[in-house]
């Protein structure tokens, strides 16, 4: 079933069955015909931009939790990656929030990044839990050690475990690397 609050093209699809109806009546009835009338498919258009854009499904928001992340993440920002994390975060190398920001912060500190770019993800969602598979390209700067050491960039698969808070946001509760370039990893190959 389409959901109207996600995309719009439902109910675009609604407004083309309401103008050829709008049509139909003033071909049928041509002494009333009003200028109006066009308003009535013009309403549903309006309307399915309208609720696309002023409703926010909870896919939505786990996107925006996860576009946010990159942001943080490409802009070295360790306070506004601790602001997406749950306060109940855990995990097999951090065992509460705390530890995953001190990590953050020193991993920030040391490898530069140029850029991220999401290749895709794969976002399972069951409220109040969601689950994000995410594919992404990070291209380090010339000064990180990464380039250095490495290449200047590489390929991370990743899983985000989401849940959705009392104040209705969501926040991420784990996050397990899986692969960097081809290559399984974990968290304590990561320095």
């Amino acid at each position: 079933m389409f959901n109207v609050f996600q995309q719009p093209w439902p109910l675009l699809g609604l407004s083309v069955i309401v103008l050829f109806g709008v049509f139909t009546y003033r071909s049928v009835f041509p002494e009333k015909c009003l200028r109006s009338q066009w308003l009535i498919p013009l309403s549903v258009v309006v309307l399915a931009f309208g609720l696309d854009f002023l409703v926010k499904t909870d896919r939505e928001k786990v996107g925006a939790v996860i576009a946010n992340l990159i942001k943080a993440a490409q802009n070295e920002n360790s306070q506004a990656f601790e602001a997406l994390i749950a306060p109940d975060y855990a995990d097999s190398y951090h065992p509460a929030k705390a530890d995953l920001a001190a990590h953050a912060r020193r991993t920030f500190d040391n490898i530069h990044i140029s850029k991220i770019r999401k290749t895709s993800c794969l976002l399972v969602l069951s409220p109040p839990t969601a689950k994000a598979t995410l594919f992404a390209t990070v291209r380090f700067e010339q000064s990180s050690w990464v380039t250095q050491s490495y290449k200047s960039f590489l390929f991370f698969k990743g899983e985000l475990l989401f849940e959705k808070q009392p104040d209705h946001t969501w926040r991420i509760t784990r996050i397990t690397p899986l692969e960097v370039d081809k290559q399984p990893i974990n968290w304590s190959h990561i320095r």
